[in-house]
């Protein structure tokens, strides 16, 4: 297992596969890093579907208005939701978007972001200075790799539950 160093600020995102464990980056994008937390705290990222999913590109979940796949589930409005918190301005930073970072999506505002992210699948420096990234997966990037391909996919992965270390 990962040493954790800040459980404060690590997530433990439970997948089909296992755990994988992201390493959140509060020195660069605090109130993104506030949010994910505040969010996986009141649970609203459980059971929330992977509604795009780009080989050789990312995954995007974190719709916790349309996603959820216990409560009101809609695929095909999957992805056009948020919290029913204000949006969250953008934070860019010089971090990169490597393999494994986590990133906010939003629209073409880009002081729009709410809840939704997005994993690397690959080094996206196409979008370095582009998208927030606030955190890194530390271990279980394999598990992220397994993700069931999609935009949307058929039969979506969905991240089953979304701790911050600290509480789990």
């Amino acid at each position: 297992m990962a040493e954790i160093k800040d459980p404060e600020n690590t997530i433990l995102m439970e997948l089909k596969g296992g755990t994988v464990t992201i390493q959140l980056l509060p020195d660069v994008a605090p109130k993104h890093v506030e949010r994910m937390k505040e969010l996986a705290r009141a649970g609203k990222y459980d059971n929330v579907a992977f509604h795009r999913v780009i080989d050789g590109f990312m995954a995007q979940t974190g719709d916790v208005e349309h996603g959820n796949m216990e409560d009101g589930f809609n695929l095909r409005m999957a992805g056009t939701g948020g919290s029913d918190l204000d949006n969250v301005p953008a934070e860019f930073s010089k971090v990169p978007h490597a393999r494994g970072s986590l990133g906010a999506a939003r629209s073409a505002n880009p002081d729009s972001a709410n809840s939704q992210f997005f994993i690397n699948f690959k080094d996206n420096d196409f979008l370095n200075g582009q998208y927030t990234v606030y955190g890194q997966v530390i271990e279980g990037m394999e598990h992220v790799d397994a993700i069931t391909r999609g935009e949307p996919p058929a039969e979506p992965d969905r991240m089953i539950s979304v701790k911050v270390a600290a509480d789990a």
